[in-house]
């Protein structure tokens, strides 16, 4: 996280899984996958909604979408988690790929 003049900002490692980088604590790759697509599908709401609804731009939300972010404010999370009634952890999700095996 990078505090600057109180906006805290999250920097995703990677947000597609195709794009990971290494996890050298772990010693396999890593990657925060975006779920708001399947959250406005549960909520039964159009992107153009919630884009009103937090008063973010429809590009920026579509962006979010498709996992070509590399940060999220808390103030953004916060309005998308109102509107969409739901937690951060709905949204975001830690996908783990173990694929070459723990080698330590």
């Amino acid at each position: 996280m990078t505090f600057n003049n109180k906006v805290i900002t999250i920097n995703v490692i990677s947000v597609v899984a195709n794009s990971c980088q290494r996890c050298a604590e772990h010693d396999f790759e890593m990657s925060i996958r975006i779920n708001l697509d399947m959250e406005l599908a549960r909520k039964k709401m159009s992107l153009t909604e919630l884009s009103q609804r937090v008063g973010v731009s429809m590009t920026n939300l579509s962006l979010l979408k498709t996992g070509k972010v590399k940060a999220i404010r808390f103030s953004t999370l916060e309005a998308i988690c109102q509107a969409l009634d739901c937690q951060p952890g709905d949204l975001l999700e830690h996908v783990l790929d173990q694929s070459q095996g723990d080698q330590r």
